[in-house]
């Protein structure tokens, strides 16, 4: 899946001096959450993606679904919903009456492909150990990525990891703009029972729809 380009901050957080032995100790947390993740036949969970930008006093909030498993994903969230086949990326339009069709690999208004989402942290990036946060009572351990070479206007990314399931609990990007966005990751379920052509565009189910 990929998940869409801007992440809004909603807390405030404290940057660490980190050194080379605490940065592997990150590479370490999020190959275990990686490890885990991936070995689960599907995941679903619920999300709320936030954005705020001070200069333009923006501040908006939607929410959404999604399932994962394998190379294909099913996501929903306000105003569309999005199936990925494992070829192409299906984006459905209710309210348009549009169907757009494109390749994974093409799709730049997303920023981090929700397939890639457990392993994009391993190139791109110099990795810090930062702040631990307690949701709950359960520790959130906080990763900074910063990119090696600039991309496009990112400053650095926060990934949280809930350190007693080893999911993934938040993406957080800071822009250079001063724009923050968040992806808040909740009620996490594993291994549900699937139908065979779940992840599959059946074009008879749309036929008052424009397909491009």
């Amino acid at each position: 899946m990929k998940i869409y380009k801007n992440f809004t901050l909603f807390f405030l957080f404290i940057c660490f001096s980190i050194s080379g032995q605490e940065d592997s100790k990150s590479f370490k947390l999020l190959d275990e959450v990686s490890m885990q993740m991936k070995s689960y036949d599907n995941f679903e969970f619920d999300f709320k993606y936030s954005l705020e930008n001070q200069n333009e006093n923006i501040k908006q909030e939607t929410f959404g679904k999604i399932i994962i498993s394998e190379n294909k994903y099913k996501l929903s969230i306000t105003g569309l919903e999005q199936l990925f086949d494992g070829t192409n990326v299906y984006t459905i339009i209710p309210e348009n009456k549009e169907i757009t069709i494109t390749d994974i690999q093409d799709d730049e208004s997303l920023i981090v492909n929700p397939l890639d989402l457990l392993s994009f942290y391993k190139t791109g990036y110099e990795l810090k150990w930062d702040i631990v946060q307690y949701v709950n009572k359960i520790p959130i351990q906080y990763i900074k990525l910063i990119p090696n070479k600039e991309k496009d206007n990112i400053k650095y990314l926060l990934l949280g990891v809930n350190t007693v399931t080893k999911n993934i609990y938040k993406l957080i990007e800071i822009g250079d703009q001063r724009t923050t966005t968040t992806l808040t990751i909740n009620n996490i379920s594993i291994n549900k029972q699937i139908p065979e052509k779940f992840f599959s565009l059946n074009e008879s189910d749309y036929p008052d729809y424009y397909i491009d």
